[in-house]
């Protein structure tokens, strides 16, 4: 028999920034090309996790087009089948967070 000491987490919350749950309308792509649908389920200043109808790439870079704020640079952080993690180049500005986390459409 052996036993083992373990020192719990200090931060559970490992998130830089406040996350909502949304159901946001988008793209991948800009200006048309290469675009595809997908859908936003969960968004914070830095960053989305998507639902896409195409795999996406961990490591890839992407144009994601928000409703009425238009193109948003993103690197892939993580990606499983159908839904992604992606973080944006430049955080959203709070206003703007606040204003597509009130889009909420469920």
């Amino acid at each position: 028999m052996f036993a083992a000491e373990f020192e719990p987490a200090d931060d559970l919350n490992r998130r830089r920034s406040t996350r909502a749950a949304v159901s946001l309308e988008a793209r991948i792509g800009r200006d048309g090309i290469g675009r595809t649908l997908c859908k936003v389920v969960d968004l914070s200043i830095h960053g989305a996790r998507l639902q896409t109808y195409s795999a996406l790439k961990r490591g890839a870079t992407i144009w994601l087009t928000l409703p009425g704020i238009g193109p948003v640079a993103a690197d892939i952080m993580w990606a499983d089948d159908y839904v992604a993690g992606c973080q944006f180049h430049q955080p959203l500005e709070p206003a703007v967070f606040e204003r597509l986390a009130g889009n909420d459409a469920r």
